[in-house]
């Protein structure tokens, strides 16, 4: 075989060696992703229990996971939470969604109406930090306890994040797309379309991962207070009942079941999104293929 043969084999097979390597440490990434935290959970459950045997304080002073685990066949046989995390989820989704097709096109309007940012700005990132329960008893005053007190709670703490995530993404947008976009003759619509939202895609997806949270937080604040009336039991409100009967471990359980949920949101949406996200622009997360 002629030195010029050895050379283009080697060529060709330099990339599968080369994809080898990656591939392994995208599996072990992934499954580093499921096992740290069951380890880690694990671990601070067992601590936890430790803690509940050790402590001098009667059980339902200090519930350990197995006191508070007792309580799940009571809620799951007569259906109670179920019926209150789908009636939590069905709220926090519908409201979120609502709050992205609010919260994207004011963000673009801002954006390109300097004088309107500069007046209501401020006023969005006030709103981003007020706590959302300052707003539930206003939302009662006006609209009672009715599901519309609910979802403005939910709509006033999540759109200030999404419309601050778009608009932080759209400023870190390099100035040559914009010139370039122009020079190619692009439309308003299509320069917004086409090159500004795709390259504000971090900023964005960051807006979202925190209006959701922002949603779903503000979501149990509206629960808990907002209680009675027309209103569906939710898991705020089935919070707002353990404490009211003070039963500790029905109330850590219910803040186990809205950890849970949020996790779950985490990691089958926003974490997969956030990762096609830099894997389509050739980046990684940090702490992500090594080792």
């Amino acid at each position: 075989m002629s030195a010029l043969t050895q050379t283009r084999a080697a060529a060709a097979l330099r990339p599968a060696a080369a994809l080898r390597p990656a591939a392994v440490l995208r599996r072990r990434g992934r499954a580093d992703a499921v096992i740290a935290p069951l380890i880690t959970l694990v671990v601070l459950v067992s601590l936890w229990q430790i803690a509940a045997w050790a402590s001098p304080l009667r059980e339902d002073l200090f519930p350990g996971p197995a006191a508070v685990a007792a309580k799940l066949p009571e809620l799951l046989a007569d259906g109670t939470l179920l019926s209150a995390v789908g009636t939590s989820l069905f709220r926090a989704l519908s409201g979120f969604v609502i709050a992205v097709l609010v919260a994207t096109p004011a963000a673009l309007l801002l954006a390109h109406l300097p004088l309107l940012r500069k007046g209501l700005g401020p006023l969005v990132s006030a709103m981003q930090v007020l706590p959302s329960i300052a707003w539930v008893p206003a939302a009662i005053i006006l609209f009672g306890l009715s599901d519309a007190t609910i979802y403005t709670v939910l709509l006033l703490g999540a759109i200030p994040s999404i419309i601050n995530g778009l608009l932080s993404g759209i400023d870190m947008i390099p100035a040559q797309y914009s010139a370039l976009s122009r020079v190619l003759g692009a439309s308003r619509r299509q320069h917004i379309v086409h090159v500004e939202l795709p390259a504000a895609l971090p900023g964005y997806v960051a807006g979202l991962r925190q209006g959701w949270a922002f949603a779903w937080r503000s979501l149990m604040a509206a629960e808990l207070i907002a209680v009675g009336g027309s209103l569906a039991l939710g898991v705020g409100s089935l919070l707002q009942r353990g404490r009211d009967l003070a039963d500790l471990p029905l109330v850590m359980l219910v803040i186990l079941v809205i950890l849970l949920v949020g996790v779950l949101i985490e990691l089958l949406c926003f974490a997969p999104l956030e990762r096609k996200l830099l894997r389509d622009r050739g980046m990684t997360r940090t702490g992500e293929n090594h080792g």
